[in-house]
């Protein structure tokens, strides 16, 4: 067993390491190079980690070391053994909303909308160690001939990853925490702009949430679809699965990234395909991004109402030409296009990020029937 190996050589069996001082000075190794060492021995005989072992084996190694800085080190070389290494206290910080790697060194953090450089420093060994560990569950891979990589953990986090020679000092690796807050429409706006959002909602209104990366779409759609009737059946499709949409008629589908032998790949324009055949009163769509957009179009304009969706736009009319060329760049007509999304949507609901880090909604937008008709604006925030 792996207890047992470690066990081992806290007894003296195989101990790799000389049990006398390290020659590095009179107060013995420093936690940093005892802890290279402790970590190569534990991978050394197996992985095991058990916390009592670690931290016995760690005062072998190093007689001068206090219990409580045994402790320490002994946590960090179980977190590099089977955790995330150096950001494992970060990524349970659930204050931290991104992480960000800029090769080997500092380790910056998003909190509140703002970024932070924290005290968290990482070694190229442990960062390649960590873009393995990283892609480990999700099958992808990245190296020099594809250098660049989408994946996500477990948890529903993002990740991104990029190594040279595309990355320059790099491996770059940007980790966009799944932290979704239970927030209510009222955190988003006056009582107006919750009163028409509501009102949308009972009506089976189709509404489109749109606004910049971290402005709260997700978020404020999370909000929006905790007001659908729970007797309505709900097929929620994502490309990671963040949103609590709960209920007892709700369906989740989440999409699939290849795997490293380019199959298995399910798109969300397969998921949406799919959610038309599954009886859906409203079809709830993460993130419009891909050829899902041709399907979503063709469903709110052949009748299915009460639909929700997010996109990455600057405001209401950027939204309309982003879905178009979406659109358009997998063979439909624009004028086409252009008249099924005016017919299909309802409401277009922008939100925005503040710089004090908290979410608004900046605007409110209706259209009208023409193809070439622009957003006519409802509300709008003042400042």
């Amino acid at each position: 067993m792996r207890v047992g190996r470690i066990s081992g050589i806290i007894g003296g069996r195989g101990l790799p390491f000389n049990s006398r001082r390290d020659d590095t000075g009179p107060e013995g190794p420093g936690e940093g190079d005892l802890e290279r060492r402790l970590h190569r021995c534990v991978v050394a005989h197996g992985g095991g980690t058990d916390p009592g072992d670690l931290v016995r084996l760690a005062r072998r190694m190093a007689p001068d070391l206090d219990a409580v800085g045994a402790e320490v080190v002994a946590r960090r070389v179980a977190n590099r053994v089977h955790g995330l290494g150096a950001i494992d206290s970060l990524m349970s910080d659930p204050s931290i909303s991104e992480i960000m790697i800029n090769g080997p060194g500092p380790v910056t953090v998003e909190r509140g909308g703002r970024l932070h450089q924290t005290d968290v420093t990482i070694g190229l060994a442990d960062l390649e160690a960590l873009v393995d560990r990283l892609l480990t569950h999700s099958g992808r891979r990245v190296d020099r001939r594809s250098p660049m990589v989408d994946s996500r953990m477990p948890d529903g986090s993002r990740v991104n990853i990029a190594v040279p020679p595309v990355a320059v000092g790099g491996p770059y690796v940007t980790i966009r925490r799944f932290l979704l807050v239970d927030a209510d429409l009222a955190d988003f706006g006056p009582r107006p702009v919750v009163e028409r959002l509501e009102r949308e909602v009972a009506e089976r209104g189709n509404i489109l949430v749109l606004g910049p990366t971290g402005s709260g779409k997700t978020t404020l759609l999370n909000a929006i679809g905790r007001r659908v009737d729970p007797s309505c059946r709900i097929v929620v499709m994502e490309d990671a699965a963040e949103l609590r949409i709960s209920g007892p008629h709700v369906a989740r589908l989440e999409a699939q990234p290849a795997n490293m032998d380019s199959r298995g790949e399910v798109t969300m324009g397969d998921l949406l395909v799919n959610a038309l055949r599954m009886r859906p009163d409203r079809l709830v769509v993460g993130e419009i991004r891909g050829s899902e957009a041709v399907e979503l179009i063709h469903a709110l304009s052949t009748g299915h109402r009460g639909s929700l969706a997010t996109i990455h736009a600057s405001g209401p009319a950027d939204a309309l030409r982003r879905i178009e060329l979406l659109a358009v760049g997998e063979g439909r007509a624009r004028e086409i296009v252009a008249a099924q999304i005016r017919s299909g949507l309802d409401l277009l609901v922008e939100v925005e990020r503040l710089d004090d880090g908290s979410r608004r909604v900046r605007s409110l937008a209706e259209l009208g029937g023409g193809p070439n008709s622009e957003p006519e604006f409802i509300y709008r925030a003042v400042g």
